[in-house]
């Protein structure tokens, strides 16, 4: 509560150069919670792994799977009745398999957001737990419990799995596009970064990539020596292309690690024209039951340890090699509030070719499907594509959709408990414009917000076209 209120009230009056040390600050403070712990020793152990046979993570991930389940029926209320209404035993779960899946209950996103801070939380918590909100893409975020040990566990997974893969590692100074408003206003003239000297982190704002204001950005990277770039994909992009578009000489990196939206070929191709480094690929969630990441080789592996991905198609069959088919997670490394047979809402293609020259007997995806979303043009010509925290803390608002259909005309359809009030309305309508500038807005109160075949809406949609 007191960082919240820090970030919203505080930190948006300082200077700069405050600003700066606030970020470094928070970086301290981030850093011992997610390196510190059991951080190397779990580091450690994400990296044997990587040499496992298929018969090895079979025996993993059902060992840990009947721990996990054992830990839920005996500690979680929302499990206890769902597996007894299951007719599911505390011996049957003991000696459960991969093939016993399909005998418990979803888990659906509704549960998650109504119950994940009551009856699906353990009544064995770990002290120092903090609660974090998802990005919410399709709707409401959904709040996910980390305990430090297990934060800093997935932290390890991050480093093995992602960075390691591509190159770099923690200590690699970086630069990052993503959701933390570190300028907040929508009209702001720079400048666009800010630098956590801790994690030798330059941070960027995801919310005023536009050609005017591309040099800064690229000053950024020189001044914080950056060497890799990481966030969101589309912003990643929307900064090289104007970086190229503007004939700007931009530092050479070692690598591009992109999340949220999914990495196109062309996307790839300029990263390279415009870095002269390889990009990676990656699936992953506040959730944290599931981790998808791209290899030296350019395969997208499935991590077993993290959690086990089932693939289902709408049929409710698994799918098989070359069949998309919607993820259902079950996480192994949350015991605080587990998440079994989750539906996150994502849709994969399970490849053919299960063999890669890197040698890691990890599950192959051939994509990440679903994630590409329209994009916003805003009045100066900048381009963005997230908008997750207008939503975020909103009393009754289940669902929302930005739809832009000029460049200065927005609307907002919500999904809602109950009527909206003048203050959430309020509220809407100052996120919209922190981000973009003075807009015109119209926010619709709607019963439903149509989906599409994989039963996902996109969380934006916009008529207006890029600029020539």
């Amino acid at each position: 509560m007191l960082i919240g209120w820090f970030q919203t009230s505080v930190y948006p009056r300082l200077p700069v150069s405050i600003q700066n040390m606030a970020i470094a600050v928070f970086g301290y403070l981030w850093n011992r919670r997610r390196f510190g712990g059991i951080y190397k020793t779990a580091l450690k152990s994400w990296k044997l792994r990587e040499v496992f046979s298929n018969d090895e993570w079979k025996n993993y991930q059902e060992a840990e799977l009947q721990k996990l389940l054992q830990h839920a029926v005996t500690t979680v209320p929302f499990y206890r009745q769902a597996f007894e209404s299951s007719g599911l035993t505390h011996q049957q779960l003991s000696t459960f398999t991969l093939a016993d899946l399909h005998r418990l209950p979803y888990l659906e996103k509704s549960a998650l957001r109504s119950l994940g801070e009551s009856r699906l939380l353990s009544s064995k918590r770990e002290p120092g737990g903090e609660f974090f909100s998802s990005s919410g893409s399709t709707g409401t975020p959904t709040k996910i419990l980390f305990s430090p040990r297990m934060h800093q566990a997935w932290s390890a997974a991050f480093e093995a799995r992602i960075r390691h893969w591509a190159g770099v590692t923690i200590a690699t100074p970086r630069g990052t596009i993503g959701g933390r408003r570190i300028v907040e206003d929508g009209d702001s003239k720079g400048p666009f970064y800010r630098y956590n000297f801790i994690e030798k982190q330059t941070y960027f704002s995801a919310y005023h990539i536009s050609r005017k204001a591309v040099r800064n950005y690229v000053e950024g990277m020189i001044k914080g020596k950056v060497e890799y770039m990481t966030g969101y994909a589309m912003s990643n992009y929307f900064l090289a292309r104007f970086i190229e578009e503007e004939g700007i000489q931009a530092p050479n990196l070692k690598a591009v690690i992109t999340s949220s939206e999914k990495l196109t070929q062309e996307m790839r191709e300029t990263f390279r024209r415009v870095y002269g480094c390889d990009s990676y690929d990656g699936y992953s969630g506040v959730e944290a039951c599931g981790l998808v990441s791209e290899c030296s080789a350019g395969s997208l592996h499935i991590s077993p340890d993290v959690g086990i991905i089932e693939l289902i198609k709408t049929d409710g069959n698994p799918a098989q090699p070359g069949e998309e088919g919607e993820a259902v997670c079950t996480g192994l490394l949350n015991y605080d509030q587990p998440l079994i047979r989750y539906r996150i809402g994502d849709v994969l293609r399970l490849s053919k070719v299960q063999e890669c020259s890197c040698k890691v007997n990890m599950p192959i995806v051939d994509e990440i499907v679903g994630r590409v979303e329209d994009t916003v043009i805003g009045v100066d010509g900048r381009e963005m594509v997230r908008f997750h925290g207008i939503f975020v803390d909103l009393p009754g608002v289940v669902e929302g959709q930005v739809i832009q259909h000029t460049i200065n005309e927005f609307e907002i359809k919500l999904v809602t408990t109950s009527n909206v009030s003048p203050e959430i309305r309020k509220t809407l309508e100052t996120r919209m414009i922190s981000q973009l500038g003075p807009i015109n807005l119209a926010i619709i109160e709607v019963a439903a917000i149509p989906r599409n075949q994989n039963g996902k809406f996109k969380a934006i949609i916009s008529y207006v076209k890029r600029p020539a």
